[in-house]
């Protein structure tokens, strides 16, 4: 069977198509260069993490507690300070320019009231143009509110009123306090989360475009009839359009893999076997969707087009860059059909968190099954094209 597949006309289609793809300058920086830059880029420029956020300061009460706070406030690394107003319209005006991202009014009274065992209130105004952004500053003001709170005003209670959030004081007699626990990303890098899961990303994109790519110009430059002109069958002519794909490819993998682990410090908790089977898969899914979009064009500005309705739902819906418990409810049951979710799950459940086969074999196996049948519609198109 192996001297058959890799032996007299087989050998020689792959040789073939080795050679055809070495001659194609663009086809080989495609391989290296897009990846790297997709992967180093989108780890480094998606960062979930807000800081220096602009922050103005109105001090109604000008007392030593209120210059403490406010410097608690520009020292978390959260805030910068962007200046002093007169009055809360001037602050909301600043705000409603765009020239700050948040507020904070401190009252008349501020140090009295602390002083006397009363609450305090603070007014933060938060710019919600970005609720993301808003939602996070809230949390960052309320972590530093709390810290100042139990270190430096042990007898005092401080609430913060978030106008724009709409967070309603309470007077609590007690205290609860939090001591999180941040299990397989203690230092909360962001980078983590996003890299494993445009790993997947790029694998089954970038295998698309190349596959589709060569297929497209092999049907340009007339070599297809060619092919149907020799001995071998059509089993064997996709068979040797695929496996040099595949197994540059499987070195991109290698690379990427290299990379994530240099660059960004991901660490390799578990077994880098069913990583790899993964990507693989992945892999596999790129070159059938490729192959499935080239049967239908005949030009390579085609099927960059029709790349254009395959690509974006792809990435849209495989949880990649953002959380699919983030997504409508209705839209998260169709994730379920995309393979670079799949594989992302892989990753992140088998370098970060150590997880073995036990966990991950639903994952692997829907990886599987999705890429059987694109591969088998694939070869179907490509067989009747042939034919």
């Amino acid at each position: 069977m192996i001297a058959r597949l890799f032996g007299g006309r087989m050998a020689a289609l792959i040789r073939k198509e080795f050679a055809q793809i070495g001659r194609d300058k663009r086809l080989r920086i495609s391989l290296i260069v897009p990846p790297t830059l997709q992967l180093v880029l989108f780890g480094f420029a998606l960062n979930a993490t807000v800081d220096n956020l602009r922050l103005g300061i109105v001090d109604f009460d000008r007392s030593p507690e209120s210059r403490d706070l406010i410097a608690a406030m520009t020292q978390s690394g959260a805030f910068k300070s962007a200046g002093a107003f007169v009055s809360a319209e001037s602050l909301g005006d600043g705000i409603s320019r765009g020239k700050l991202d948040a507020g904070i009014v401190l009252p008349t009274g501020f140090a009295r009231d602390l002083h006397r065992g009363q609450q305090a209130d603070v007014q933060v105004l938060l710019n919600a143009m970005n609720a993301n952004t808003a939602a996070i500053a809230q949390g960052y003001t309320e972590g530093v509110l709390g810290t100042w709170n139990q270190v430096i005003l042990k007898s005092g209670s401080l609430h913060a009123r978030f106008t724009q959030i709409g967070a309603v004081p309470r007077d609590l007699r007690g205290i609860a306090v939090l001591h999180p626990a941040f299990l397989y990303n203690p230092g909360l890098v962001s980078s983590w989360f996003v890299v494993t899961g445009v790993f997947g990303l790029l694998l089954t994109l970038n295998g698309s475009l190349v596959a589709s790519a060569a297929m497209v110009k092999e049907r340009e430059a007339g070599t297809v009839e060619q092919l149907l002109m020799t001995p071998a069958g059509t089993g064997e002519i996709i068979f040797a359009k695929i496996a040099p794909l595949f197994l540059l490819l499987c070195g991109m993998v290698l690379f990427a893999t290299a990379l994530i682990k240099i660059v960004f410090q991901i660490p390799f908790r578990g077994n880098l076997v069913i990583v790899f089977l993964g990507a693989a898969l992945c892999v596999l899914c790129g070159i059938a969707i490729g192959t499935f979009l080239a049967t239908f064009t005949r030009t390579a500005r085609q099927a960059q087009l029709m790349s254009f309705f395959v690509n974006p739902p792809l990435s849209s819906l495989s949880g990649a860059l953002t959380p699919v418990e983030a997504m409508p409810h209705w839209m998260q049951p169709l994730t379920i059909l995309n393979p670079i979710r799949h594989f992302g799950v892989i990753t992140r459940a088998a370098l970060l968190k150590g997880s073995g086969i036990e966990i991950l074999w639903p994952n692997i196996l829907a990886l599987a099954a999705i890429t059987l049948v694109l591969l088998s519609l694939s070869v179907w198109r490509f067989r009747k094209q042939l034919g």
